[in-house]
């Protein structure tokens, strides 16, 4: 692979509202239009955080901001802010908005992770809809999990099956106050009728012993119909972050094959699925090399080729491991680059969108990739 395009979608403007840009995440529309959801906010954890859109009607090389907004009603009673959205198109120019917002009101003031305990603020997993392409939105409405999920985290688009139904990955999280054992792990529910109610969850990512945190499932669906996933792996008993762990699913999720390492260290992100069987994983390697980097695979099961690794991005200073879960999940606030999001585009190349700055403001960027 190669990198024939490069740029910046945002603007930051430090010690204002919009200083900090990271969770960016793409949609390729039916109609080869792109857009991109993005969360903005005066810090990497703040109160008046909040995702904009953004469209490009050449391939990527230019953006506009899309002027209609996300529905700002309070939910449950609870001023809000949105961390993401993912976008999801059910027709052409229909979109499945799929959000996570977070309660700022029970807790005012605090930080999403509590150091303390391990739990974090309420949260709570919204959809909307639109059918005119993203220019407007419907209001939200709540997706009713399982109490013992707890505060749901929301990692990856609502992917759209062969049957028809949905499938949505949610990750558990510990209420904000509880002292517990926390006993980390993703969930898939599938709907089939529009997100309207949904099935019982079945454990996609999960250790009984506590020991292994499956964070930031990403999931794709390849073209022969079986899911992928990649997991982003922290062993609390070593207090280290793994390699990345891959699982497939030939039955919508519902069951998963054994775990199994690919050779690369540290954050996958969305992985790119392309027509012909091929996909495309970009991931973070904080602690080796600093970078953000992208590798290409024949099909969903098989190997990453060394040979095809493209360097995104690279970090001048290499960021340190924390000590201990809490440790963790603190310094993902202060972390300045990351999450990459991969699509393919209808001319077979592939665009990585992903966040990088210093710690006080941050933009989206984009990166084209020829295969």
């Amino acid at each position: 692979m190669r990198i024939v395009d490069a740029g910046v979608i945002t603007r930051r403007a430090p010690g204002a509202a919009r200083a900090v840009y990271t969770f960016p995440a793409l949609l390729v529309g039916r109609d080869g239009s792109l857009l991109l959801t993005c969360r903005r906010g005066s810090d990497k954890d703040c109160a008046d955080e909040w995702v904009e859109l953004y469209r490009s009607l050449d391939g990527g090389r230019r953006w506009t901001r899309v002027d209609a907004d996300f529905s700002r009603a309070r939910v449950g009673g609870a001023a809000s802010s949105l961390r993401l959205v993912y976008l999801t198109e059910l027709d052409e120019g229909q979109l499945l908005a799929a959000a996570m917002w977070i309660d700022r009101e029970t807790h005012p003031g605090a930080p999403l992770f509590n150091p303390r305990t391990e739990g974090c603020l309420p949260m709570g997993i919204f959809l909307a809809d639109s059918f005119d392409s993203g220019c407007n939105w419907s209001d939200w409405r709540p997706v009713e999990l399982p109490a013992d999920i707890g505060p749901p985290s929301l990692t990856n688009p609502l992917i759209r099956l062969p049957d028809g139904a949905l499938l949505l990955s949610v990750e558990t999280n510990k209420h904000y106050h509880d002292v517990s054992k926390w006993y980390q792990r993703v969930v898939a529910l599938r709907s089939t009728d529009g997100g309207a109610s949904w099935d019982a969850p079945t454990d996609a990512g999960y250790d009984p012993s506590g020991r292994i945190f499956h964070w930031d499932q990403r999931v794709g669906l390849a073209a022969d119909g079986r899911l992928v996933s990649f997991a982003w792996i922290y062993d609390r008993e070593a207090g280290r972050y793994g390699q990345i762990r891959r699982r497939l699913s030939a039955d919508s999720g519902r069951t998963w094959t054994a775990a199994r390492e690919i050779g690369i260290a540290d954050q996958a992100g969305h992985p790119a699925m392309l027509a012909d069987g091929r996909l495309v994983l970009a991931w973070v390697d904080r602690f080796g090399s600093g970078s953000i980097r992208a590798r290409a695979a024949a099909h969903a099961g098989a190997d990453f080729d060394p040979a095809s690794e493209v360097v995104i991005y690279r970090h001048i200073e290499l960021e340190r491991q924390g000590q201990g879960v809490a440790g963790a999940l603190d310094e993902m606030s202060i972390w300045s680059y990351g999450l990459p999001y991969a699509e393919a585009l209808p001319d077979g190349d592939v665009m990585v969108v992903y966040y990088a700055g210093d710690q006080r403001s941050m933009d989206i960027r984009y990166a084209r990739l020829s295969l």
